[in-house]
């Protein structure tokens, strides 16, 4: 039978090539190692007609008004392919060099009005369906580094809401009393007997006499192209009718998930973390080295991602997809041990901070690693707590754009040769 397990999902990208036009998908290549309830939602727009005058206390009517898709892909156990993969798409420009056998990617905001898009589908359970989406957009990524746990990552992504199935319905014409169905054209998805059956999902008929459908029973599905369906008559009358027959025919390419990227993922312990030093282009020079008294730090951008049905698009997707504004803040939550953020907050002092979170060697002397670097940052607010037994306080710190260096810098080292190219 069709397996629904959830441990059995996937979901792949393309997180190597940005697509290059919205709408127009691109080959998937990166399966990601997402947690377990990440899903590819579709989101259907539906609008009945219940402010107008029906001559019915109730409405009656619905209207299609196409579908959007969103889905938060999260990253518990992140590793550096999945924060390269999150701030390519979440800034919008990556540059990689050859470093050794791997590479740097260096990644900036991008000052297009929108950021790159990427396709994604999504496979659920083992053999139940697969969904490919059109057109993901970062809204937010948020970065988080807490104590005794590992990075986490999340991006919280909209669609325009175009999508291929890998099941179809089909309807075919047959008597009452028919117990075979010819497909118009297809095969069925399956190499075996009972693979095939689990790819026919239904079957029902319109019953001549009533008007309404029933299901039909089906013993088996051929290996020809077209298809033939066994199926039980439903009746004894060789009148004609039609049947609708749901299921999935032989898969295109895109059904085919690719690898994924094996990479260990960092710990919080991997993490250094430099309040108030100065970026100079090249090097992070100084500051004040934070370490056992962070209880966690958080970045998150915010792209307030306008994604809309405009004129001259289609009433079954958006057309139109930008970016309204970037914003990025960062949160430090940490124990309170010295006066440095809060003379911070009485200086209005503007300083840089750099997250640098290195993880195991790929190479002799290179290692895989992660380094966001903010040059112009200042505290917002900083309220005292306590903490458990400790004295505790939580930094609110906003990034801001530096005339020379932009608000964020982020370099990731590993062995893929480039992201949202």
């Amino acid at each position: 039978m069709r397996s629904f397990r959830a441990e059995h999902n996937l979901i792949a990208v393309s997180a190597n090539l940005r697509e290059t036009a919205l709408n127009t998908e691109q080959t998937l290549d990166t399966t990601l190692l997402v947690d377990r309830d990440s899903i590819l939602q579709l989101s259907p727009r539906r609008e009945d007609n219940r402010d107008e005058q029906t001559g019915k206390e109730e409405p009656d009517r619905a209207y299609n008004l196409g579908a959007l898709s969103e889905t938060t892909l999260t990253f518990s156990k992140a590793k550096p392919q999945d924060f390269a993969f999150g701030y390519a798409f979440a800034l919008g420009t990556c540059s990689p060099s050859a470093w050794g056998t791997g590479y740097k990617h260096v990644i900036t905001p991008t000052e297009e009005m929108c950021n790159p898009s990427f396709t994604a589908a999504g496979r659920l359970g083992q053999t139940v369906m697969k969904r490919r989406f059109a057109s993901f957009l970062v809204d937010q990524l948020t970065a988080t580094f807490a104590k005794d746990s590992w990075a986490k990552l999340s991006l919280s992504v909209k669609g325009t809401g175009k999508y291929t199935d890998n099941v179809t319905k089909e309807t075919v014409t047959a008597a009452y009393n028919a117990m075979e169905l010819t497909l118009a054209a297809n095969a069925v998805q399956g190499a075996t007997a009972a693979a095939r059956l689990d790819s026919i999902h239904a079957v029902r008929v319109l019953v001549p006499t009533t008007g309404e459908y029933k299901d039909v029973a089906i013993t088996a599905a051929s290996s020809a192209t077209p298809a033939v369906l066994t199926i039980t008559a439903p009746g004894e009358e060789a009148t004609s009718t039609s049947y609708e027959i749901l299921y999935a025919p032989t898969e295109p390419a895109w059904c085919s998930f690719p690898a994924r990227v094996d990479e260990s993922p960092l710990r919080v312990t991997d993490l250094v973390v430099k309040v108030g030093g100065l970026w100079n282009g090249t090097t992070f020079l100084e500051g004040h080295s934070m370490s056992e008294e962070i209880e966690s730090i958080e970045h998150v951008i915010s792209n307030e991602m306008a994604v809309e049905f405009r004129p001259g698009g289609t009433g079954a997707y958006a057309s139109y997809a930008y970016r309204q504004r970037r914003i990025q803040t960062l949160k430090l939550d940490r124990q309170f041990r010295d006066f440095i953020m809060q003379r911070k907050i009485l200086d209005n002092e503007y300083f840089g901070v750099q997250m640098k979170a290195t993880g195991a060697e790929f190479e002799t002397g290179k290692n895989f690693y992660v380094d966001v670097v903010f040059p112009r940052c200042v505290v917002l607010k900083a309220p005292l707590k306590v903490n458990g037994n400790f004295v505790g306080e939580e930094g609110d710190l906003q990034v801001l754009e530096d005339d020379t260096y932009g608000s964020v810098r982020v370099e990731v080292a590993n062995k893929v040769s480039g992201y949202a190219q």
